[in-house]
């Protein structure tokens, strides 16, 4: 590719923004053109992003352009299609929407626009031919990624699922719930049976597998309790299911699924936060006693749960290698 891909973000100054434009200031093959935020404008990147200073002289602003190829969305849930009613976006611009506004089918649309779910893990056709992405949610991506074989296999009734998030994934306004005081060696459990990503999983499963709701109903489906963590990033969910497989067929069905998904891997040994912390992988693990199965993945949320996942749509959009600006170091130590 001899040019470069014009994009802009809006929502360019919260903990994704920030991912999201050390990215992209780094992609061999992309140009920001803008970065919009109403309450930043004016002001450098590396004022917000302190962690970009000495890597570019960007600065917000409140006005938009439509010299781009691909516009982000980094807005919280429900202001991306609002923004999208309030602003005319040109129809030849593609949109890789990272809220929840777009992600279910039944609200994956809005005038003349549909969104394709940005999963490359199991709609990547769809992705290279899309003119509109929803990036999957953080919690979502992990979860779906250690259960897709499974499903593929149709081997899906009641799935347990257990997980813990960094501080980050709840967004840098301010709360009781992420203050340092309040989270450092602390433990708790929010949304209990009723987080919102439950609705997205249930989607996918479904997709690959039309037996499971399509949406959580009964005793059939996902039971999630998610755990607010004393860490700022990173995602390890453990979901526990009945199943019959051996396990060597086990493990053959997760290496055969993902030959050809650069960024997930099944791991024969334990897995661990760090290694995925600053990458855009997910690793899985599984352990078997009986017909009890549990699942281990991780994810950097920030990464693989938000803005590396939508770079990586992005790539797939445009016909570039899908890891192309996403060879990243996990902090393993």
């Amino acid at each position: 590719m001899n040019y470069k891909i014009n994009v802009g973000i809006i929502g360019g100054a919260g903990y994704t923004g920030g991912e999201l434009i050390r990215l992209l200031i780094n992609h061999p093959i992309v140009n920001i053109q803008f970065i919009h935020s109403t309450s930043n404008a004016g002001k450098f990147v590396q004022e917000i992003h302190t962690d970009l200073l000495g890597d570019t002289e960007l600065k917000f602003t409140n006005q938009l352009s439509e010299d781009i190829q691909v516009l982000f969305m980094c807005v919280g849930h429900g202001e991306a299609r609002i923004f999208l009613k309030d602003n005319s976006v040109n129809d030849t611009i593609k949109i890789i929407d990272l809220s929840q506004d777009f992600r279910l089918s039944n609200s994956s649309s809005l005038g003349k626009r549909t969104f394709v779910y940005g999963l490359p893990e199991l709609n990547k056709a769809a992705i290279v031919s899309a003119k509109n992405i929803a990036n999957p949610g953080c919690f979502a991506t992990a979860i779906q990624l250690g259960l897709l074989p499974l499903a593929k296999a149709e081997i899906l009734s009641n799935i347990y699922t257990t997980g813990i998030t960094g501080s980050t994934g709840g967004g840098k306004s301010l709360s009781v719930t992420a203050h340092f005081s309040w989270r450092t060696n602390n433990i708790s459990p929010y949304k209990t049976l009723q987080h919102q990503h439950c609705n997205e999983t249930h989607q996918s499963i479904h997709q690959l597998q039309n037996s499971f709701p399509l949406v959580p109903y009964g005793e059939v489906g996902l039971k999630f309790v998610p755990w607010r963590g004393d860490f700022t990033r990173g995602i390890y969910v453990s979901s526990t299911v009945e199943c019959k497989l051996s396990f060597s067929e086990l493990t053959q069905l997760y290496n055969d699924y993902y030959l050809f998904h650069p960024f997930t891997h099944y791991s024969e040994k334990v897995i661990d936060l760090k290694q995925v912390v600053n990458t855009n992988k997910c690793l899985i693990n599984i352990e078997k006693q009986g017909n009890t199965l549990v699942v281990h993945s991780a994810i950097d949320n920030l990464l693989k749960g938000a803005s590396g996942q939508a770079v990586q749509n992005m790539n797939l959009m445009f016909g570039l290698e899908e890891t192309t600006g996403l060879k990243l170091k996990a902090n393993n130590f």
